[in-house]
């Protein structure tokens, strides 16, 4: 049998083999502000200095640029003929092509207070969080309908991101990760350190960090990727993506891994 020093040594080493630097220059790395990949092999980088997002492919080509005037985030690439946006600044919600170019437009004043962010569901509908009357709301934009409202009372401004999945509410702050249902009563409470954003990848639900991914169990968040003093991490169907000392690395989604 293996003693345990041999297993933590060849599992060093097969985290270390595993890892592929991607041939992207430098300064677009060290400069961004989030980290996007889709499952065709193609790298989306949002630079906040400019409001520009820029997609490469896997050789760090440039394949299309987008510049707004104001900050949007991109809430995910996951379907890439259809990529939502929302700026909370504007309070639009901005959908694109694989190109980059974009597809619609849905001004939020028009019809509601302040919208805090977003949660696009599919192509006909949206969850907003409105920050002015403490709801959830429900909304076709296809139709101009509201289908549904939800109060919740709590502060909404530090909320930074939102997923409703199976008549579950997910609400990431930056220190923890709270699961409430439609009734305003919460379920769960996670701590952690750094939320940036919330995946969906068909019934499993992933919050990343700055510096690691969880799977969200029934009453743990379990670490299955972590890579320390990265400055952003992010995955796709396939792979995990580091960015880490202003290089662009991958690594294989076949095991969890830690990168120290």
């Amino acid at each position: 049998m293996l003693k345990i020093g041999e297993i933590v040594c060849l599992l060093l080493f097969c985290s270390l083999t595993a890892q592929k630097t991607l041939p992207f220059d430098t300064l677009r790395v060290s400069t961004a502000k989030d980290l996007f990949a889709d499952d065709y092999g193609n790298i989306y980088l949002y630079q906040n200095k400019d409001f520009s997002f820029t997609k490469y492919d896997s050789l760090g080509n440039q394949k299309a640029k987008l510049m707004l005037t104001l900050p949007f985030r991109i809430q995910s690439v996951q379907n890439p003929l259809n990529i939502p946006s929302f700026s909370e600044n504007a309070q639009e919600l901005k959908f694109f092509d694989q190109n980059l170019n974009q597809i619609q437009t849905i001004n939020l004043r028009q019809k509601f207070g302040f919208i805090k962010t977003a949660y696009v569901e599919d192509l006909q509908q949206v969850w907003l969080l409105d920050e002015s009357t403490k709801r959830l709301i429900q909304y076709n934009f296809r139709d101009d309908r509201i289908i549904n409202t939800f109060s919740f009372d709590f502060n909404f401004e530090n909320v930074a991101d939102l997923l409703i999945f199976e008549k579950k509410v997910y609400f990431l702050f930056g220190d923890h990760l709270s699961v409430y249902n439609f009734k305003s009563e919460k379920t769960a409470d996670f701590e952690l350190e750094n939320g940036r954003k919330l995946r969906r990848e068909n019934d499993r639900i992933f919050v990343v960090s700055k510096t690691a991914i969880y799977k969200i169990e029934e009453h743990a968040l379990k670490t299955v990727f972590k890579a320390d003093n990265s400055q952003i991490v992010d995955k796709n169907s396939a792979s995990y993506f580091v960015i880490k000392g202003n290089k662009l690395y991958l690594y294989p989604l076949e095991k969890e891994v830690g990168i120290k």
